[in-house]
């Protein structure tokens, strides 16, 4: 059927991300998946482009997340503490963000014993300023309108911050198989 009725005319997961995957143990989990995926290309655009609105254009969605956490708390950080933050396993990602985001005068450079630290600099924070301002007249309004209560925002947020651990997990006994 090509409703919301899986085989036998039982109600199924109405679009899932692969229907051979939306056969096993949990059809919605295929289900969560496609939405995953679909929010994750849409929040990547968002941020790349609510950027290049506040001045800043040709960042990725990593460039944009990492100077977002440098400025978060005004305090500096290492890349291990971007990469343990911002669970990215290749250091050489955010490497790679900071050395751009640098070069942009976003954020400056400092140490911190024998590690290299990020601070934002002015120009960074002012950055992060606009795009809060975009983000303000363009999205929380529209989000807000969807009638979704706040703390139903937080508990999904809990939700895939749980579900994260267990794809990290399946991960990890993938990568022993």
């Amino acid at each position: 059927m090509s409703d919301a009725m899986g085989d036998k005319g039982r109600p199924g997961p109405a679009i899932v991300s692969s229907a051979h995957l939306a056969t096993g143990t949990l059809p919605a989990l295929s289900e969560f998946e496609f939405g995953l995926n679909m929010l994750t290309h849409a929040y990547g655009r968002w941020m790349v482009r609510c950027m290049a609105a506040a001045g800043v254009p040709d960042l990725s969605p990593l460039d944009v997340q990492v100077l977002h956490h440098v400025v978060h708390r005004d305090r500096p950080k290492t890349i291990a503490d971007l990469c343990l933050v911002l669970d990215v396993e290749d250091t050489h990602l955010v490497t790679y963000a900071a050395k751009k985001l640098q070069a942009l005068g976003l954020v400056t450079s400092g140490r911190r014993g024998k590690e290299k630290t990020l601070i934002a600099s002015q120009q960074g924070r002012a950055t992060c300023e606009r795009y809060r301002e975009v983000r303000e007249a363009l999205l929380t309004g529209a989000v807000a309108a969807t009638g979704i209560a706040p703390d139903k925002l937080s508990e999904i947020a809990a939700l895939m911050r749980t579900l994260s651990g267990h794809y990290d997990q399946a991960a990890r006994a993938a990568a022993s198989l």
